[in-house]
C-alpha cells in the first residue's frame, strides 16, 4: 500500500478579482469577477489528491471564518487535518489579482499557520512509506520558522522530504533554508528560486551547483519555467530537460502546485522522475486552461491529455539535454 503525503506547509484564503490589468499607482479599477477561494497549500494537496495520493494536512488552521471555509474545501477534497486548529488566531488570506495576460499578483495576510509549536506539530506521526512536503512560505513566518525546521530534521532517515522554496524564498533566513535544503529528497523550484538559492546561470548549471552544493543528499532537483517545461537533474549525473505544452492559458494561478503536486504524486506509484516530470508538466497544462487555483486534473484526464500529446512538443521550450 502506497503512503500518504503529509503536507506540512500553509493553506490559506484566496480573494481573487480578475481586472484587465494591474491599475497604476494612485488608480482603481473594477473586477470583472470575484471569488473566495481555498489556496496556498491546498492546490498542492489537490493536485496530489485528484492523481491519486492519499493527502494528510498537517499545518496548522485557525478558529473563525476563513479556518471554517479550508476546512471545509479539506473535506469536500477528502483531504484530513491532523492538528486542531489554532485557539487564539484565523487562518491567513491572500489577495490575488488575476490579469488579463493571465497573471497574477499577490498581497497575503499571514494567520495561524504563521505560528506554530512544538506542542501543535506532536499529532503529526509519520509513519513508513509516507511522503512530507513543505514550502518556503511556513519558513519565512518567524513564528513557525524555527519549529517546523526542527520537525524536518527529526524526520526518520527513510522518509523523503520534497521542497518547493516559493517566491518568498528571500525571507527564509539563510540558516534556516540550509537546515531544510540539506534533509530534501526533491527540490522542486522555478527558475528565479533557483537562483536565489544557487546563483545565475543557464539552468543545467545552477541544477548541477543545487545538488552539489546546497542539496547533498537530495536524489533529484526540478526546475519549473512555465509553458517552457521543466529541467530534471539527477544525482547520479543525468540531466533532461522535459519540454512543456502548448495551451491556451486562462489563469497561471495554481500552476507549479498542480505540477509539485502530480509530481509528488508520480513518484510515489513508482514511475520514473523524467516520466514523472512529463505528467507533471501535463497537469500543470491542463490547469491553466481553467479558472481558479485548485484547477488540478485528475489522473485520468492528465492520461488522456497525455495520449492525445503524445508527440507533442512545445514550440517555447528548452531543447533536451543530458549531461553527466
Amino acid at each position: 500500500m502506497r503512503g500518504r503525503l503529509v503536507h506540512v506547509g500553509s493553506a490559506v484564503v484566496d480573494y481573487v478579482y480578475r481586472i484587465d490589468a494591474l491599475p497604476a499607482a494612485g488608480t482603481e479599477k473594477t473586477a470583472t469577477s470575484y471569488a473566495r477561494v481555498a489556496g496556498g497549500g491546498f492546490n498542492m494537496m489537490v493536485a496530489a489528491s485528484r492523481t491519486g495520493m492519499k493527502v494528510v494536512f498537517g499545518g496548522q488552521l485557525g478558529t473563525g471564518p476563513d479556518g471554517d471555509f479550508l476546512r471545509a474545501a479539506f473535506a469536500a477534497e477528502g483531504i484530513e487535518t491532523l492538528t486542531p486548529p489554532s485557539p487564539s488566531m484565523d487562518s491567513g488570506n491572500c489577495v490575488a489579482m488575476i490579469s488579463g495576460d493571465a497573471e497574477r499578483t499577490f498581497v497575503s495576510w499571514p494567520g495561524a499557520e504563521s505560528q506554530l509549536t512544538p506542542a501543535m506539530m506532536a499529532p503529526v506521526t509519520i509513519m513508513a512509506g509516507d511522503w512530507v512536503f513543505t514550502s518556503g512560505y511556513t519558513l519565512s513566518y518567524p513564528g513557525s520558522r524555527d519549529v517546523l525546521a526542527d520537525w524536518i530534521e527529526a524526520l526518520p532517515a527513510g522518509i523523503p522530504l520534497v521542497f518547493d522554496p516559493t517566491p518568498v524564498i528571500a525571507d527564509i533566513p539563510r540558516p534556516i533554508l540550509n537546515r531544510v535544503l540539506v534533509r530534501t529528497t526533491w527540490l522542486s523550484c522555478n527558475t528565479n528560486e533557483a537562483a536565489e538559492i544557487a546563483g545565475t546561470g543557464d539552468a543545467q548549471t545552477v541544477a548541477i551547483r543545487l545538488l552539489a552544493e546546497h542539496c547533498p543528499r537530495a536524489e533529484g532537483v526540478v526546475i519549473r519555467a512555465g509553458a517552457h517545461g521543466c529541467l530534471v537533474r539527477i544525482a547520479d549525473g543525468g540531466t533532461r530537460a522535459v519540454p512543456g505544452f502548448e495551451v491556451g492559458a486562462v489563469d497561471t494561478n495554481g500552476a507549479g502546485d498542480t505540477h509539485i503536486g502530480a509530481f509528488v504524486s508520480a513518484l510515489s506509484r513508482g514511475i520514473p522522475p523524467c516520466e514523472a516530470a512529463r505528467y507533471a508538466n501535463a497537469a500543470a497544462a491542463l490547469s491553466v486552461t481553467r479558472h481558479g487555483g485548485s484547477s488540478a486534473p485528475t489522473h485520468e484526464e492528465t492520461q488522456e491529455f497525455l495520449t492525445q500529446h503524445a508527440q507533442a512538443t512545445t514550440a517555447h521550450g528548452w531543447e533536451e539535454a543530458t549531461a553527466t
